[in-house]
């Protein structure tokens, strides 16, 4: 039986790694590297809301503590 409540359970989202100048190509690629780190990064912006949402809750805090 697993423990609930423990940080390896619901680990932090880990932030995605931004592509170096030079990963661009220049030739306005659909999508571009930039645009889909873009995306990635607004997802894991949620996702961390998200976990520290769950964090508050598995504590007792009120929501927006």
């Amino acid at each position: 039986m697993h423990s609930h409540g423990t940080p390896g359970d619901d680990p932090h989202p880990e932030e995605p790694i931004e592509p170096d100048l030079n990963e661009c190509c220049g030739n306005g690629c659909e999508p571009c590297v930039f645009d889909t780190y873009a995306e990635e990064k607004r997802a894991w912006q949620q996702a961390v809301k998200d976990w520290e949402e769950r964090r508050r809750n598995q504590a007792g805090m009120p929501p927006g503590a």
